[in-house]
């Protein structure tokens, strides 16, 4: 099983900076550490309220994994792109089935790495709470599936409102059953383990509320 990557020196560098800022200021708390996969790669997948997302679900988790996630691509241009790398961050082409990023977090995964994804497709709130429910995808599960790492459920609560300093809090929850969809096609078995991924995050999701 790979070795966990080491995080980027940027990414260590903003972690500590910012530690004091999410355990005094923002109260971060995190539960169900202990679920983890204790080595090798796999994908974490949340539900999604910001941009800043990943920063709650990545620092309890500092120094020992390096979390990956995919950034739109209009924003890899010099010298903001070697930023996002540094960061953590691959480029992803919006709007359109992007089989470039799904491989680059294929072999992510392979490698040892964490990659967060947002299975909602969209956060959830842009100001205002939006009228229907984001459509779930189902990328998140066939990446696991497809280079054969865990599925990750966790939750998120109160980076829809930090300018209101409201304290982080953070589940993880323990990987999705996917054994026994050996019988079927890629396709079926990413949306059977995406329902279960719904499931399972919305379970969390009360434990963060």
């Amino acid at each position: 099983m790979p070795r966990a990557p080491r995080p980027s020196w940027l990414y260590a560098l903003v972690a500590v900076l910012t530690w004091p800022v999410v355990r005094i200021l923002f109260r971060l708390r995190a539960s169900g550490r202990e679920r983890l996969p204790s080595a090798g790669g796999f994908v974490l997948a949340a539900n999604h309220w910001s941009n800043f997302d990943p920063w709650p679900l990545g620092m309890p988790l500092f120094p020992g994994r390096f979390l990956r996630f995919m950034a739109k691509s209009e924003l890899f241009w010099f010298p903001l792109g070697a930023i996002i790398t540094a960061g953590g961050g691959f480029p992803v082409r919006r709007g359109e089935r992007d089989e470039e990023a799904v491989a680059t977090a294929v072999g992510l995964c392979r490698e040892g790495h964490v990659v967060v994804m947002f299975p909602e497709g969209t956060r959830r709130r842009k100001g205002l709470r939006k009228r229907h429910e984001a459509r779930w995808h189902t990328g998140a599960a066939r990446i696991a599936l497809q280079a054969g790492v865990p599925l990750v459920p966790a939750a998120i609560a109160g980076t829809e409102r930090l300018a209101r300093l409201g304290p982080l809090r953070v589940a993880y929850g323990e990987p999705i059953e996917v054994s026994d969809l050996d019988e079927l096609e890629l396709p079926e078995r990413a949306h059977v383990a995406t329902d279960r991924l719904r499931v399972a995050i919305g379970e969390l999701e009360r434990v963060v509320a």
